[in-house]
């Protein structure tokens, strides 16, 4: 077997999309020319003579690790660079992980790709564009409309000072951008899903480039030295679909190794071949897992067994760089964080998060689940923005083991007269079922919070800080039909009319909410949270109070408290906005380890 893979510089530091890793790629994060364009002055690149600032990227406009650190209102943004790349032999390839909102890329002047959703990424293939000696330049044109409550923004604050749960926005660039060279003919796209139950994963590859005859994908998955699998697979009309079956073991204690849990996150690494007759033409590493999850009743389900879902709600914010993480080291460190105080998931609140990530959640082993940024008015052009955004949040983490839920929709966001409004509640549906058809092997919730409809978990927010009243409320007395009869504080209805509690499993999804300052946040002159606490030991009495109540009853499979860092003027996280534990990690854990839900069945 030959091989003609494409070479390329290797920087140090981590691969951007984990799941498809090449071994030759070139970073352009670093230094980019940049200049407001507030008045859309210009529309082409090669208009501009002057750039007067000097940005880092991948860091937000608004952000300090950016260099420019500007938080008022502007709608226009251009960035420029200069890079080296040889043309000949291959393909180029452009990637950006994320820009907010809406981009244009020209190279050397030639427009190669345009994008609109601030949270998902986007290629170009720029080869047609290089020039044959020299650098190259790439230019990119950014508009995001500060005010524009249509577009999926989270958790952006509108107005020019953060207030009550809003923060300060993010413009522009704010993920890796990096180039990659391929072969003419390679292998686009990979999908993993996996099969517990009959000990399978299902494999599906997309080739694009020059047509090609006798291709073939070779996969080879292996446990640590143990190959469990070496296929091969024609190629026809550009796919590769096929079920793998791997070799079941037949005895529980190694069949159960192999299954991913976040108590054991168990990967298997995988290598991807494409092949032209026997020369190798693409190549890459990737990984997937043996992990199912499902909900069965009233409990949530991970390989077939009962699970307590014990979470924590994670903003994803740094005071420095905001929502981009200041580098890879602090995305591993979170997930570490999130374990070591005893939680074995977190809830990412209003972002869809860097795929890296998402990677060390596999490989440490922490669940997670997904939640769309909300747009905060309901029009058709919001709609059609959230279905292609969301639909492209989906197609990028199908394949990653860590993600056991959808969510759409958080506490009627968007959607702000559901209980009233038909064409709302269609909405709530509509996205229920697209991402159940998009993806049928992970629960959905449709609108997290209250005013359920269309659902495979039912989540309850609830901010009392009241212990007694949330023991009367969710105690083990409390039966589900009791719940579901009553209106919740501020006069939200758990579930909308024709839409009453068919057994699913109940989650409180958020509560807490302590604020506790042990150290004051510069620039943030004050803080909040749902509750307060002085000191470090009333901190802790409330918390452990609270995760008592939580879990003495049968009514939930599981809960989510909020949060885990301090963000910006909400000081209601167990970390400082720094990753400071509040209270020793040690005595976090030990309240989170030691509370027992009822869960018939459950471990």
């Amino acid at each position: 077997m030959t091989s003609n893979v494409p070479a390329a510089h290797t920087p140090t530091g981590a691969y951007p999309r984990p799941l498809m890793q090449r071994a030759h790629w070139v970073s352009l994060d670093g230094a980019w020319q940049f200049r407001f364009d507030d008045e859309k002055e210009f529309s082409h690149p090669r208009e501009i003579d002057d750039w007067p600032l000097q940005i880092n990227v991948p860091f937000p406009v608004e952000s300090e690790a950016s260099g420019i650190g500007d938080r008022g209102f502007h709608q226009g943004f251009w960035y420029q660079r200069e890079f080296e790349a040889d043309p000949a032999g291959g393909r180029i390839l452009l990637h950006f992980g994320a820009v907010d909102y809406r981009a244009k890329v020209w190279v050397n002047g030639t427009y190669v790709v345009s994008h609109e959703g601030g949270h998902t990424p986007f290629t170009a293939d720029i080869t047609h564009a290089l020039n044959p000696d020299g650098p190259q330049v790439v230019t990119v044109f950014v508009e995001d409309d500060p005010h524009d409550l249509t577009k999926p923004r989270g958790k952006q604050d509108w107005q020019l000072e953060p207030h009550s749960i809003w923060y300060p926005r993010t413009s522009g660039i704010w993920q890796t951008v990096w180039l990659e060279r391929v072969s003419c003919t390679y292998l686009q796209k990979i999908r993993w899903t996996p099969h517990v139950e009959g000990f399978a994963l299902t494999f599906e590859a997309r080739v694009v480039g020059d047509p090609a005859d006798d291709l073939s994908v070779e996969v080879v998955i292996s446990h640590r030295d143990r190959v469990l699998a070496h296929d091969r697979y024609r190629v026809i009309d550009s796919e590769a679909d096929r079920r793998i079956i791997l070799s079941d073991p037949g005895i529980d204690d190694y069949r159960n190794e192999l299954l991913w849990s976040p108590e054991r996150p168990q990967l298997l690494d995988a290598t991807v071949r494409l092949l032209r007759g026997n020369e190798v033409i693409d190549e890459f590493k990737s990984y997937t897992a043996l992990r199912s999850i499902s909900v069965l009743r009233d409990r949530v389900m991970l390989n077939g067994r009962p699970y307590v879902l014990k979470m924590v709600l994670d903003q994803g914010y740094w005071p420095d760089t905001m929502l981009a993480a200041p580098d890879d080291d602090a995305l591993r460190r979170d997930v570490e964080l999130a374990k070591a105080m005893g939680f074995n998931g977190v809830r990412k609140h209003q972002k869809i998060e860097n795929p890296r990530y998402l990677y060390w959640a596999d490989k440490l082993g922490l669940l997670v689940w997904e939640e769309m940024p909300s747009a905060y008015r309901f029009t058709r052009t919001a709609i059609k923005r959230l279905i292609k955004e969301w639909s492209e949040v989906i197609e990028r983490d199908y394949s990653h083991p860590c993600v056991i839920m959808w969510v759409p929709f958080n506490e009627s966001w968007g959607v702000p007269e559901l209980p009233n409004i038909g064409a709302q509640q269609h909405a709530v549906a509509a996205l229920y079922h697209l991402t159940k058809t998009l993806d049928p092997t992970r629960p959905v919730i449709g609108n997290d919070g209250w005013e359920s409809s269309a659902t495979d978990v039912i989540g309850i927010h609830d901010y009392d800080a009241d212990s007694d009243h949330l023991r009367q409320r969710y105690g083990p007395e409390v039966s589900p039909q009791q719940l579901f009869d009553r209106r919740r504080p501020g006069g939200r209805i758990l579930t909308l009319d024709g839409y009453p509690h068919r057994g699913q499993p109940i989650v409180l999804t958020e509560f807490g909410g302590i604020a506790y300052e042990k150290i004051p946040q510069e620039g943030v002159p004050e803080v909040w949270g749902y509750s307060t606490a002085e000191a470090e030991e009333e901190f802790l009495t409330k918390f452990q109070i609270l995760i008592e109540v939580v879990t003495h009853t049968a009514l939930f499979s599981g809960y989510c408290y909020t949060q885990f860092a301090d963000t910006f003027q909400e000081a209601n996280g167990l970390l400082t906005a720094d990753r400071v534990p509040k209270i020793p990690l040690e005595e976090i854990s030990r309240c989170v380890s030691a509370s027992r839900m009822y869960i018939p069945g459950a471990a």
